[in-house]
């Protein structure tokens, strides 16, 4: 079993643009292909892990995520980079579509996606590391029994100033390359 890296896709991977619901808002980071594909020579897996309210409140399917995780993936290629796994989380609690609307396993700060990631990926949590920009992604990555950074892009810098009680990250970075560069000096 290998370790991964658990990267949050918005404001962390990609821009912050609210709820990605258009091609055109797909926007890297600068050095997040790098990042990946340093990950990946590395030798761990990279997985994308991605709260997707957005399909339960109505506002795109989940072809539409499944398309964009498409386009992550071809542009990865390009940069001699590559994703081995997409997991995302359509649910929500007050969702507007009925069949959405549910309090799941897979929810950040839910660790169902993580633990999903395992068992098919062969991925020793124990020894993995989850990257986020919100204190959801820090507790995910714990609740798995990893470790956890939190990027200051996306919605970082502001949950850097506003704790969680009990909620704290292994390490708190710039970015995901920063992250990236902490995660192959300690593993």
């Amino acid at each position: 079993m290998r370790p991964a890296v658990f990267l949050d896709r918005d404001g962390t991977l990609l821009e912050e643009a609210g709820y990605l619901d258009r091609l055109e808002r797909l926007v890297f980071f600068p050095f997040a292909i790098d990042a990946v594909r340093l990950l990946n020579r590395a030798g761990f897996a990279v997985v994308i892990i991605t709260n997707q309210s957005g399909v339960g409140r109505g506002l795109y399917g989940e072809d539409f995520v499944i398309r964009a995780h498409e386009v992550i993936s071809q542009r990865m290629k390009e940069g001699g980079a590559r994703v081995d796994g997409y997991y995302y989380c359509p649910h929500h609690p007050e969702a507007e579509v009925e069949k959405y609307r549910l309090d799941c396993d897979c929810r950040k700060p839910a660790p169902g996606m993580l633990r999903r990631a395992a068992a098919d990926l062969h991925v020793d949590l124990a020894r993995s590391y989850t990257v986020g920009d919100k204190w959801t992604d820090v507790q995910v990555g714990h609740a798995a029994g990893g470790r956890s950074i939190l990027v200051r892009t996306g919605y970082g810098a502001s949950s850097e100033l506003a704790p969680r009680p009990g909620v704290t990250a292994d390490v708190v970075v710039d970015d995901v390359i920063a992250a990236t560069a902490w995660i192959l000096g300690h593993a």
